[in-house]
C-alpha cells in the first residue's frame, strides 16, 4: 500500500490555498479536510501518512484545516512532524479539556493557529501556544475594525487574514498589519479600459515567450528558436530549470534548448513554454497568481493521468496554466488567445467555458475554493471517485513543491 492508497482519501473532500507573506511569496500551503459524511469514522494516522508523503518532515510547511471535530481531536492527540501546522477553532482552544494536548504540540515544535476570535478567554497556559490567529476578511469588514487591534487575546497574537480573493484585498490586509494572507488573490475583475487598450502591455520577456510559442507551433528550424531565446538568456535558464525539475520526471538532464527540442519534440515543448509564460511577470503582486496557475496545470494533468492519452495530458496542462493569463495580461481570453496559439479544446474551456476540459477546470476551482458543495458537484461531472480526485490533488501539490 502506498502513502496515497489509504481509505480516508475516499471519505473526505480536500481543498488547498496558499499562505502568502509580505514578499508575496508562498510561505506555506493550507490543506483543508472536509468529511463527506458526518458519521464517518476517519483515521488520523492515515491522514498524516498521506500528508507526510507530500510534505515530509524535512520538507515545506503545511497547515491542516480539519473541518471535523472528532478528526481534529484525534489530530491534537497525535504526534505530527514539526513542519505540520494545526488550525484550531476558537471553541476548541477555549475548552480546558484540550489544554494538555495544545501545550504538548506547542512544545513539540508544531505551529498552532487560532481560527476566529475566541468567544471566551483562552486558558492561561494555552495563550502562548498560538503563533497566529486567522481572521476572516468578511468578519473584519463586518466589525469595521480597520487597523485597530481587536479586543482580547488577539492583541498578543500576530494575525493571518483569510478569505483573500483579490490583489486589492491582499494589499489592504498587509496595510492593516497582517503577517500573511490566506487565499487565492485571483478574482480581480478586468477593467473596461484594460479590455479596450490591452493594458498592461506584455513585458519584453513575455513577448519573447509568445514569439517562441508561435515558432514552436509552426515547427520553425531550431536555429530560429535559439536565436529568439538568445534575446533573453534568463528565460533560457528558467526554461531549462523547469524542464529538469523532478516534477516532470525526465530521466535525462536537458543541457540546452536545442537538446530540449531534440528530446521532447515541438509538441511537448509547448507545455514548458506555457509554464514559462504564466510565470514570467515581474509584478510582485502577481506572484500568488502565477503560483496558482502552475498548480492548476499540474492538477488538471494529474486528473487525466489515467487516460493514457499523452496529447490530452499536455493540452489539459496548458489549459490549467493558461487559465489565469487574463488576470496577468489584463486582457479577456477571447482577445488574448487570438495572439497566442492554443489547442481547440483549450480555447473552448477558457473562452467559452465549454468542451471536454471544462469539468476539470471546474474541479480545480472547487479545490481552490475549499467548498464541499462545489467539490461534490464538480466530482459528479468528472465521473471520478473521490479517492482518485484527492490522490490527484496530493500528487499535484507534491509536484508543485518540486518547482519551488
Amino acid at each position: 500500500m502506498t502513502s496515497l492508497d489509504v481509505a480516508i482519501l475516499g471519505q473526505v473532500a480536500l481543498g488547498y490555498s496558499p499562505f502568502i507573506d509580505r514578499n508575496r511569496t508562498v510561505a506555506a500551503t493550507r490543506l483543508s479536510v472536509f468529511p463527506l459524511r458526518p458519521d464517518a469514522t476517519l483515521d488520523v494516522a492515515q491522514l498524516l501518512h498521506a500528508v507526510g508523503d507530500v510534505w515530509p518532515a524535512s520538507g515545506g510547511k503545511v497547515s491542516l484545516n480539519v473541518v471535523s471535530e472528532s478528526l481534529l481531536h484525534d489530530l491534537l492527540q497525535a504526534s505530527p512532524s514539526a513542519n505540520l501546522m494545526v488550525e484550531v477553532p476558537n471553541f476548541m482552544a477555549s475548552d480546558p479539556a484540550n489544554v494538555d494536548a495544545l501545550v504538548r504540540l506547542h512544545a513539540a515544535g508544531n505551529t498552532l493557529l487560532l481560527k476566529g476570535r475566541p468567544n471566551a478567554e483562552l486558558p492561561r497556559q494555552v495563550l502562548p501556544c498560538f503563533k497566529y490567529s486567522i481572521i476572516d476578511l468578511a468578519d473584519e469588514r463586518r466589525t469595521g475594525e480597520g487597523t485597530h487591534p481587536p479586543p482580547g487575546v488577539t492583541r498578543a497574537i500576530a494575525h493571518v487574514q483569510s478569505g483573500v480573493r483579490t490583489v486589492a484585498d491582499m494589499e489592504a490586509s498587509f496595510a492593516r498589519g497582517a503577517h500573511a494572507v490566506l487565499g487565492w488573490p485571483i478574482d480581480d475583475t478586468l477593467s473596461a479600459s484594460a479590455a479596450r487598450t490591452g493594458k498592461p502591455v506584455a513585458q519584453p520577456d513575455q513577448q519573447v515567450i509568445v514569439e517562441l510559442i508561435h515558432r514552436v507551433d509552426n515547427e520553425d528550424a531550431i536555429e530560429k528558436l535559439e536565436n529568439t531565446l538568445k534575446r533573453d538568456p534568463s528565460l533560457a535558464f528558467k526554461l531549462l530549470r523547469y524542464i529538469n525539475s523532478p516534477a516532470f520526471g525526465l530521466r535525462v538532464e536537458i543541457s540546452s534548448f536545442r537538446h530540449a527540442i531534440m528530446l521532447l519534440g515541438y509538441q511537448r515543448l509547448k507545455r514548458w513554454l506555457a509554464l514559462l509564460l504564466a510565470t514570467a511577470s515581474k509584478d510582485v503582486n502577481l506572484r500568488p497568481v502565477m503560483f496558482a496557475a502552475v498548480r492548476r496545470g499540474l492538477l488538471m494533468e494529474e486528473l487525466v493521468a489515467g487516460s493514457g492519452d499523452e496529447e490530452m495530458r499536455s493540452e489539459v496542462f496548458i489549459c490549467g496554466v493558461f487559465s489565469l493569463l487574463d488576470r496577468m495580461f489584463g486582457e479577456p481570453f477571447a482577445k488574448l488567445l487570438g495572439s497566442i496559439p492554443v489547442p481547440g479544446r483549450v480555447y473552448q474551456a477558457l473562452v467559452k467555458n465549454t468542451g471536454p476540459f471544462q469539468p476539470y477546470l471546474a474541479m480545480v476551482r472547487a479545490a481552490e475554493g475549499e467548498s464541499v458543495f462545489e467539490y461534490r458537484e464538480a466530482a459528479e461531472h468528472l465521473l471520478m471517485s473521490v479517492a482518485e480526485i484527492n490522490r490527484a490533488q496530493l500528487r499535484a501539490l507534491m509536484g508543485a513543491t518540486a518547482l519551488e
